[in-house]
């Protein structure tokens, strides 16, 4: 979403991110606006959306209480992760993150696909790790790190203490942490709706351990998704498995000692603590026959995409989860939206359900138990009912 303002006086090129640290969807964005800064393509400031800002400057630019949002030098707002990466990749083209249709169509569909992927798929695995172990009698417990972090937000320059009081009180009423699955609202009716009920817990760590260990098959032999280079498919990933993993004490522990290549790759791909992982820009030396330093490229693949449109075999593992898991789920969700349309319940022009997260006010009876926009899908042998997320279709489309 885009939304045009009168321009602010900030300087000529540079961007205004309203971010948190700890969100699925600002890492991501973070992480992308970073590179192109790191080339000279662009600057950026990057901002924490307290609730001040979010209140009096957020949601009248753009309607949305929703980060990451992007306010553009010429004024413009731009809400939403992929329209950000979408509208920055227009006005800065180099370097590029999205390979080319004409030049490398198949490394462009992959991009997309693993981006789908990370961030309508895998916010099942990042919603679980990071609420679960907030639960009361969660062991092992991150509640006291986990109410920290959103304090920061909710209470940003207050003394440690107010923080977390902020955030438990946030926790116990609008977030719902406290009642769980046992009568799941807020954060919990938000992981029944996405099909992630307890009995199918299970499940989705078996999918989220499968996904883990064919991406460290891969950053075994390449430093990025595409090669030498990152991608969109490295920013899209880079949003659960930063914010929800590798800056999580319980999930960061187990991805640390499970995946340590994983874990280096997120360090590379954010650039941050980077220099034994190796990040797009550094050199590695070596020393000529006259003792001076020779500079080499320090990441894999000639620090560039693999030539040819070529898909290296260990990223086909993790397009495999894509196709096997998500796409019929997909295929679905829009046979259940397309009969909704078709239905006459729905009014051409009329609004349509947001995105995931939880089920859109005032559309809760039709994205829920048997409504016309819930559909049934299956995983690790068990079956389940989701909601239809609209969104995803723009998604598909987008690619």
């Amino acid at each position: 979403m885009t939304c045009q303002n009168a321009p602010v006086a900030y300087g000529a090129r540079a961007y205004r991110l309203f971010s948190w640290e700890h969100s699925y969807f600002s890492g991501k964005v973070r992480a992308f606006l970073r590179y192109k800064a790191s080339a000279g393509a662009l600057e950026y400031e990057d901002i924490l959306a307290t609730p001040e800002l979010i209140a009096g400057l957020l949601i009248p630019a753009t309607q949305t209480n929703v980060v990451p949002q992007l306010l553009a030098p010429d004024g413009t707002w731009v809400q939403d992760s992929s329209e950000i990466i979408d509208f920055c990749e227009r006005a800065h083209p180099a370097p590029a993150v999205i390979p080319p249709a004409d030049t490398a169509p198949k490394q462009r569909l992959a991009s997309h696909l693993i981006e789908l992927l990370a961030d309508e798929w895998m916010v099942v695995y990042g919603f679980l790790e990071r609420w679960l172990y907030s639960l009361d009698g969660a062991e092992p417990s991150h509640a006291a790190a986990n109410e920290q972090q959103w304090g920061a937000v909710f209470a940003a320059g207050a003394d440690g203490e107010t923080r977390r009081r902020s955030a438990q009180a946030i926790f116990a009423g609008g977030f719902g942490v406290a009642s769980g699955f046992a009568n799941p609202r807020g954060i919990f009716a938000g992981l029944v709706a996405l099909g992630a009920t307890e009995r199918m817990i299970p499940a989705w760590e078996a999918s989220h351990a499968r996904l883990l260990d064919r991406l460290e098959a891969h950053f075994s032999r390449h430093d990025f998704a595409l090669g030498g280079l990152p991608s969109l498919a490295d920013f899209g990933l880079l949003g659960p498995l930063y914010a929800h993993h590798y800056r999580d004490p319980v999930a960061g522990f187990r991805l640390r000692t499970r995946y340590p290549l994983v874990t280096e790759w997120v360090e590379r791909a954010n650039h941050t603590c980077d220099l034994n992982a190796r990040s797009y820009g550094q050199k590695l030396y070596s020393l000529g026959p006259n003792r001076e330093l020779v500079a080499r490229p320090a990441t894999s693949d000639g620090a560039a995409w693999l030539a040819g449109d070529r898909i290296a075999p260990t990223l086909l593992p993790v397009l495999e989860v894509f196709f096997l898991e998500m796409w019929p789920a997909l295929t679905s969700a829009l046979a259940a939206l397309r009969a909704y349309l078709a239905s006459g319940r729905h009014a051409p022009g009329a609004e349509l359900p947001g995105k995931t997260f939880t089920p859109t006010p005032g559309f809760e009876a039709l994205q829920t138990g048997d409504g016309p926009l819930n559909y049934e899908f299956e995983l690790g042998g068990l079956r389940e009912r989701r909601m239809v997320v609209p969104y995803h279709v723009w998604m598909l489309q987008r690619g």
